[in-house]
């Protein structure tokens, strides 16, 4: 039998289990599995600059393509607790990524040793599993479980802690007879899609919610084609968008509290029957008025995790079922109804799901200066095309680019959802763009949500991961700014100050320009609305000719107010901005406005 240290198993087993890329920051008493990394080969490794940072690479990295498990290292103590963010990140989304952590010596390990901590306690609550290895000899057992875990049911996130004696001690180990577990996954019956069946045919008015676990099981095309079968028009949640493209006839738009269109919250409202595939009913959808949400329709509820159905409210129907397999049933089945006549003609319902579709917009031209932020949306909608994988987090940004961008493929909006940690979209960007260097990746930011962890752009330099960074700056935290405005305070949101090094910029602060140039990446700065399209075709042509990051930051007014709602309630969501009325309004919206 082979005898190798327990590090170079451990690598051996990831090369095995598919992984070709990781992202991390070496440490002392992570060092000999760096130094396994090296010997083995195989396995290509980003730097980052900080370790939140690389689990964020880890996630974007995942988040790309079907089948990828993105990989995060660091050393003990406070690398590990960095990386805890990432994991909450990864476990709220159900996004497999494998956190790898030194540790110190197994003898030392209740002597509040440097950098010592019972990382896997702290990581318990946001991984499907962390664990402490204090047996070399289990750590291709241990390895081995961990992807198991992650693809199976439900993905999510696995933390291992190695300390480092268990790192280094021999083990007998033959990579060449390693296997992978089998992958477990929940598959619902055909009793169950018939009985689901049976009660959509009975509905007026149904739409069908596509959920993030659509993506996840790689079923879009499945979804598509149950769409398409039935006529039933399609509400993808925020995770779940790109399932099918913004231009399809049958795509009813978002519903929620913030990132919603007009008309998809008219046409949910609109509906009598709710079939939710791999969704959460997370409160950013459904508001937190569950009685508006729920009054006058029936739902059934698919999902992988079987205490997810009824968590949030019991549906009329629930199927505990990977979202592939579910689908696949349903649209055997869904043919075999057409097939004999049984299924609704659901054409008059879907019509005027696009009638409001086209007449129910905001609008985005704004010819101001300093520039409304719609300006900047409706310009990306003309300078990026449908391949284009967009990345963002949280804030006024994400919520407008949500509100007024295309999405035309599944993971082509890769969007931290329910953590939203400022700081996630720069590594996350260069996750993605590691993971399929050939796309246009474009990350949206605010100023805030930017230079939380800006030091990640020098990682993309040194690494040459081209990508284009849209930052808004209006120097202001101006989501949690239009929160305050419930309770009459404006406080500590703003950003704003005379920066002694650029009084060019005015009150905007910070030199994002010099910034952005100081760690080896390309800036462009815009003021003129009439000047972004220019500036994104030039920021394409440096990330192409320099292979960094480009960054386009857009000086936008101070205050802009994006619609949403200030009673948790979709049916009541404030238009601060004046709505569209002419089609000069929305020139870039999916569906000419009809006035």
């Amino acid at each position: 039998m082979p005898r190798m240290t327990a590090a170079r198993a451990a690598v051996e087993i990831l090369k095995r289990e598919g992984v070709t890329n990781a992202f991390g920051v070496p440490g002392a008493a992570i060092n000999p599995f760096y130094a396994a990394l090296k010997a083995g080969g195989g396995i290509q490794h980003t730097l980052a600059r900080h370790v939140e940072g690389a689990s964020h690479m880890a996630e974007g990295y995942t988040r790309t393509n079907p089948g990828n498990i993105g990989v995060c290292i660091g050393t003990s103590g406070p690398a590990g607790t960095d990386m805890i963010t990432g994991l909450y990140s990864a476990t709220g989304d159900s996004i497999p990524i494998l956190c790898i952590t030194g540790q110190a010596p197994t003898h030392v390990l209740h002597k509040e040793d440097f950098q010592a901590v019972d990382i896997a306690s702290i990581a318990k609550p946001v991984t499907k599993k962390a664990t402490t290895v204090l047996e070399a000899a289990q750590v291709p057992g241990v390895f081995q479980e961990a992807f198991h875990l992650m693809r199976s049911g439900r993905p999510g996130p696995v933390l291992i802690d190695l300390p480092i004696d268990v790192q280094q001690t021999e083990i007998e180990f033959d990579p060449e007879t390693y296997e992978p577990l089998p992958v477990y996954k929940p598959a619902a019956t055909r009793a169950q899609i018939e009985k689901a069946l049976s009660m959509l045919n009975e509905a007026e008015r149904p739409v069908l919610i596509a959920g993030g676990g659509v993506i996840n099981a790689d079923a879009s095309d499945l979804f598509v084609e149950f769409a398409e079968l039935t006529g039933i028009p399609v509400i993808p949640t925020l995770m779940g968008w790109g399932v099918l493209p913004d231009d399809h006839e049958l795509n009813a738009g978002m519903v929620g509290l913030q990132t919603s269109h007009r008309y998809g919250n008219e046409n949910f409202l609109a509906s009598d029957f709710v079939l939710g595939i791999g969704n959460r009913w997370a409160n950013r959808h459904t508001g937190y008025k569950m009685d508006v949400y729920r009054k006058g329709r029936k739902f059934i509820h698919v999902d992988i995790e079987p205490t997810q159905i009824g968590k949030i409210f019991a549906p009329d129907y629930g199927i505990a079922s990977d979202a592939k397999a579910a689908l696949e049933l349903f649209v055997e089945v869904a043919k075999e109804m057409k097939a004999a006549g049984k299924l609704p003609d659901r054409g008059e319902w879907a019509a005027s799901t696009q009638e409001r579709k086209a007449t129910l917009q905001r609008r985005t031209h704004f010819d101001n200066i300093p520039m409304k932020p719609q300006r900047v949306y409706e310009e990306m909608n003309k300078a990026f095309g449908p391949e284009t994988r967009y990345v963002t987090t949280i804030g006024l940004s994400q919520i407008a680019g949500a509100q007024m961008l295309h999405v035309y493929k599944p993971r082509h909006w890769i969007n931290c959802g329910q953590a939203g940690p400022l700081g996630w979209t720069i590594p996350a960007a260069l996750g993605v763009a590691t993971a399929d260097p050939d796309a246009q990746v474009v990350a949206l930011s605010g100023d805030y949500d930017f230079q939380f962890m800006l030091e990640e752009l020098a990682v993309g330099a040194q690494h040459r991961i081209p990508y284009v960074h849209v930052l808004v700056n209006n120097s202001y935290l101006g989501l949690i700014r239009q929160a305050q405005i419930g309770l009459d305070i404006n406080f500590q949101v703003n950003l704003e100050f005379e920066n002694i090094n650029s009084p060019e910029l005015g009150v905007y602060g910070v030199d994002h320009v010099k910034v952005a140039e100081g760690l080896g990446c390309k800036a462009i700065r815009v003021t003129d609305p009439a000047e972004l399209g220019a500036a994104f075709e030039q920021a394409k042509k440096l990330a192409a000719e320099h292979r960094v990051p480009v960054v386009v930051e857009a000086i936008l007014e101070r205050i802009t107010n994006i619609s949403m709602s200030k009673t948790a309630d979709i049916s009541d969501v404030t238009e601060f901005e004046e709505i569209a009325t002419e089609p000069w309004h929305a020139p870039s919206a999916i569906s000419p406005l009809k006035s």
